[in-house]
């Protein structure tokens, strides 16, 4: 019996059409040989690709017998880019001019939905007559913007003109960003440009460039396969199980963690599900913001409805609202701020505080948690409460702590700024190098809100494992991993330990109400959740 043929370029399964695949996702495939490229569209099909960027330059070599074979066998409708990739790559070689004609002319006669080319090479080629020849195929003409400041939205108009002229049917701007501001100008091209665009920002800053784009109006949304990611797009996974873009519309509002770092975030995975659980048009996207203020500055549209704020902006972006809930005020510190549809302003809350409390207070109950509400006196009351980390979190359970009787005790590396948030709650400071032997009296409550044990350093703990004896209870606002050093450590110790996905579902079903302005979904949310750690 003879062996079945396993090469991908002959065992491809049927092609899938374009018919009603909105929104476009496309997977960018360069690989060295056509073998491996023809696996990787079948592996970015599986993902949740519905066209693929065949990028011919990344292939170490071309023989015309293979080209027929992959773009015949193709699994998606495809996009032959011809671009060079050398622009972005001092490492890969230029194909020469007449190499990349000969694959434009096969790409052609075989049918290929799209082929793209630099604005270099389409200056040369009169794309008319090709198109003229071929109207089956359809010419996406790409340019690459890099160094220096980012294009206004005049500039970027200009290159568009420049552009459409050469018989474009569909432009593509590929575009380094330093900054998340910079992606405003691209929002407002993807809204009002009167052809087909496709816009990348490259860099971590520019994930929300795809994750935003069928809303702004752009003709597709480019997703990595999980085994090769690149930095500044969504990989193709998030899409289509978290994100899922083909709800996204016009009319979705736009909200976002402002952080930094925010990768460990798990916002996404929470809210967009339980928008789309409650029947609400919204989008929750990652924000690596660098300067807050510039961001609020900049963002002022009424589609960015909502945010949370996170490390290292709470204090901060307190004073970038317009008006703050009298409890932020107090703590210093907003998590939560909503743009108030009727004249957008900015509103500030937080509902870190209440969150992280109530876990403790739970916990030291050993009862659960029943709609944030508590009419016995706190078990807080009396106790010593260690405080690590003098931030938007420390700044949220020193106060709490404070309003249940407790006295607060702040240990923080920057000692000026524990003795500032100590005498704001009438509590103690204490250089943090006296961590490991404070201990007046045994069972007292150790809270750590700084990011010491978060991914990727979590083989790293606030205080040393033997002077956990004293707790009675450790609560870790770090919630990757689940259970940090410090809890595993603590739970060793015999003390009851609070993680802080409990804190993060608490102040996220606070943040859902405020975005949402209704119920929250609460057992959904909270299942959702555990399932995911």
């Amino acid at each position: 019996m003879e062996s079945m043929n396993t090469n991908p370029l002959v065992c491809a399964p049927p092609r899938a059409s374009m018919n009603n695949n909105y929104p476009l996702v496309c997977a960018p495939i360069e690989c060295e040989t056509m073998e491996e490229m023809a696996s990787s569209m079948v592996k970015a099909q599986s993902e949740g690709a519905n066209i693929v960027e065949l990028c011919i330059d990344s292939l170490s070599s071309i023989q015309v017998s293979q080209l027929h074979n992959l773009i015949n066998f193709r699994t998606l409708p495809a996009i032959v880019s011809l671009r060079d990739q050398s622009q972005s790559s001092m490492i890969k070689k230029t194909k020469s001019k007449a190499t990349l004609l000969e694959v434009l002319r096969v790409a052609l006669e075989l049918g290929v939905e799209f082929i793209e080319v630099d604005y270099e090479l389409a200056s040369d080629i009169c794309i008319f007559q090709y198109k003229i020849e071929n109207p089956n195929s359809k010419f996406i003409v790409s340019r690459y913007i890099n160094g220096g400041k980012a294009p206004s939205a005049e500039i970027l108009g200009d290159l568009i003109a420049e552009m459409q002229f050469t018989g474009a049917d569909v432009i593509k701007l590929k575009i380094d960003v330093n900054y998340i501001t910079d992606l405003v100008p691209i929002f407002r091209m993807l809204t009002h440009c009167q052809i087909p665009l496709i816009a990348i920002a490259v860099g971590s800053r520019g994930l929300i460039c795809q994750l935003l784009g069928p809303k702004f109006g752009g003709f597709l949304v480019y997703g990595s396969v999980e085994e090769k990611p690149i930095p500044g797009l969504p990989t193709l996974l998030s899409l289509k199980n978290v994100y899922k873009l083909e709800h996204v519309n016009a009319d979705t509002k736009v909200f976002g963690l402002v952080s930094n770092p925010v990768g460990h975030s798990k916002g996404p995975i929470l809210h967009n599900p339980a928008f789309r659980h409650a029947g609400y048009n919204g989008i929750y996207v990652p924000m690596l913001v660098d300067d807050v203020k510039e961001f609020f500055k900049t963002y002022t549209s009424n589609d960015f409805a909502g945010f949370s704020v996170g490390i290292p902006h709470k204090e901060a972006a307190i004073n970038c609202c317009d008006e703050v809930h009298p409890l932020a005020k107090s703590i210093g510190a907003v998590n939560t701020i909503i743009r108030r549809s009727i004249d957008g302003k900015l509103i500030g809350y937080n509902t870190d505080c209440e969150a992280s409390i109530t876990a403790i207070e739970d916990a030291m109950r050993g009862r659960k948690y029943v709609n944030g509400k508590d009419t016995e006196a706190s078990p807080l009351a009396g106790k010593v409460f260690v405080l690590v980390g003098a931030g938007g979190a420390g700044r949220a359970l020193a106060y709490g702590a404070k309003s249940r009787g407790a006295r607060v005790v702040i240990f923080n590396r920057n000692f000026e700024r524990a003795q500032a948030l100590a005498h704001a709650v009438s509590g103690e400071a204490l250089p943090y190098e006296e961590l490991d032997r404070f201990c007046p009296q045994n069972n007292m409550i150790l809270a750590n809100a700084s990011c010491i044990g978060m991914e990727p350093k979590s083989n790293e703990s606030p205080i040393a494992k033997g002077a956990l004896k004293a707790y009675e209870v450790v609560f870790d606002c770090v919630y990757t991993p689940r259970k940090t050093r410090l809890l595993q450590e603590a739970a060793e110790a015999g003390a009851i330990v609070v993680s802080g996905v409990e804190m993060f579902i608490r102040q996220a079903l606070g943040q859902f109400r405020l975005f949402t302005n209704g119920l929250a979904p609460e057992a959904f949310m909270r299942k959702l959740i555990l399932e995911q750690f």
